[in-house]
């Protein structure tokens, strides 16, 4: 009996899970993304942040905030750079290397 009644629990379920609304949002989005992934005029995040040189930092542990205005970065990250490969911020990309200058 209990089998029976399953997929109209399943339905009564999924309708407070995804509003109407919420569905309509998401139908947006994925139409909008898709649109964009499509206009090849247009150069991804990745290959903008690509662009920008490595961030050369004197101690061998940097604080990554993505940016210098709180309201538009990320956690901080902190990044060791004992590596002679420039260290990636996992949340925005942005590469740093240790700066070896002598004196």
């Amino acid at each position: 009996m209990a089998t029976r009644n399953l997929p109209g629990l399943l339905k009564t379920l999924n309708s407070f899970r995804y509003p109407p609304r919420a569905r309509a949002f998401n139908s947006l989005v994925s139409e909008h993304t898709t649109k964009w992934m499509q206009d090849m005029s247009k150069k991804s995040p990745m290959e903008l942040i690509n662009e920008v040189p490595p961030i050369k930092v004197e101690g061998r542990i940097v604080a990554c905030e993505g940016d210098s205005n709180p309201a538009l970065g990320h956690p901080i990250e902190f990044i060791c750079l004992d590596l002679e490969a420039p260290a990636v911020c996992k949340y925005c990309g942005l590469r740093y290397v240790q700066d070896h200058h002598h004196h």
